[in-house]
């Protein structure tokens, strides 16, 4: 079994290649430099808008399996052409080189985003809620998911929404990482932006098993699905977990340049399409996985 790993060395990448390789895959993975990352077996360096090396390394791989995970994922990164650059013409990139290479594989799975529901006006945001993003990021992400409808008679795609997620080795420029790196270093001030936004965090662990599983159950194929906790958390919650791990306690500051325009309030998710779809996920409490990134 070839899985192909589109952006493995990314802070998903990493757990999603640690996951096929439990299940005794072999792992290859695509990325713009090389480098190497564990977990991984082989690697290959290609940017997703060169369309000649993205037929190569496809026609060379020939994967079983396709997980795409390559994107630019941070909502306030500044290249706005950028995020539509990679996220919708890189991803028709690697579907138009899978179709063109003549490869057949089980399985596709793309990596789209819950920003898409945006400001949702219900409580629990399942599959049938309108999207209505807020944002370029979400936007992009939307645009992609049409984009890959087309591809759809050709092959086996997958949708994925993950909603937040975190983990150890996350970039600190993310939400929760920032927070658990001031009290792990013990900083007397935190400046952060709306305290009220809530969101259903997971644990980057349980959505990896969950990108595997839907890969390996064949009526995942042409669906959408949510992969959330079904939980939702405030800011002031998650520092208030943080603090009871520490024991330490600091000043919050709300700095305007941190709240953005559009902000999307409240996230929560349904995960009853998912596991209806490949069973039951193992569940990973929001304190458990804090604890993990504060103590390891």
């Amino acid at each position: 079994m070839k899985v192909l790993i589109t952006g493995a060395d990314s802070f998903t990448g990493q757990f999603v290649a640690n996951e096929f390789k439990a299940a005794g895959a072999e792992v290859l993975g695509l990325m713009f430099r090389e480098r190497q990352v564990a977990g991984v077996d082989r690697v290959f360096e290609a940017d997703l808008l060169d369309r000649e090396r993205m037929l190569a390394v496809i026609q060379e791989v020939r994967p079983d399996y396709v997980v795409h995970l390559a994107a630019i994922s941070f909502v306030a990164h500044g290249d706005v052409d950028a995020i539509y650059r990679t996220n919708v013409l890189g991803t028709r990139n690697l579907l138009q080189a899978l179709v063109d290479a003549g490869v057949s594989p089980r399985g596709v799975l793309l990596a789209s985003s819950a920003n898409i529901y945006g400001n949702a006006a219900v409580e629990i945001i399942d599959e049938s809620v309108p999207a209505s993003p807020a944002n370029d990021y979400a936007v992009s992400k939307l645009a992609m998911e049409y984009m890959a409808r087309l591809y759809m008679d050709r092959l086996p795609i997958i949708l994925a929404r993950p909603f937040n997620y975190t983990g150890l080795g996350q970039a600190s420029n993310f939400l929760l990482p920032k927070i658990v790196d001031h009290y792990r270093r013990r900083a007397p001030l935190i400046e952060l932006g709306n305290l009220d936004v809530a969101r259903d965090f997971s644990d980057v662990r349980m959505v990896a098993n969950a990108y595997r599983r839907l890969l390996e159950t064949p009526a995942s194929v042409g669906g959408v699905f949510n992969v959330c906790s079904g939980r939702a958390y405030s800011l002031m919650d998650v520092v208030r977990m943080a603090e009871s791990i520490t024991g330490h306690s600091m000043e919050l500051r709300v700095n305007p340049a941190f709240v953005r325009a559009n902000e999307v309030r409240i996230l929560r998710g349904s995960r009853a399409h998912l596991e209806a779809t490949v069973g039951e996920l193992s569940d990973f409490p929001l304190e458990a996985t804090l604890r993990w990134m504060l103590e390891a």
